[in-house]
C-alpha cells in the first residue's frame, strides 16, 4: 500500500541565481514521520528525483494524505 503527500518545496541550485517553486502528491512505498525526520527524508527523496543536492531544497509545507 503507498503512502501519499501533500509537499511543496522550493528547489534552487547553488549556482542559479533564481529558484522554481513546486508543489503537488509525493507517493512513498512507506509511510514518514514528523518527529523522526521525516523533513529530511522527504527532502532527500525530492533531490534525488531532481537530481540536486538536498540542500538546494527547502520544503515549504508537507503533509499525509488520507
Amino acid at each position: 500500500m503507498s503512502n501519499k503527500y501533500y509537499a511543496h518545496f522550493v528547489t534552487a541550485a547553488e549556482q542559479a541565481r533564481n529558484s522554481d517553486e513546486w508543489c503537488g502528491v509525493v507517493e512513498l512505498e512507506r509511510p514518514i514521520e514528523h518527529r523522526q525526520g521525516g523533513a529530511r527524508e522527504l527532502r532527500q527523496l525530492l533531490a534525488r528525483n531532481f537530481e540536486l543536492d538536498s540542500k538546494e531544497i527547502r520544503i515549504l509545507h508537507w503533509a499525509r494524505l488520507q
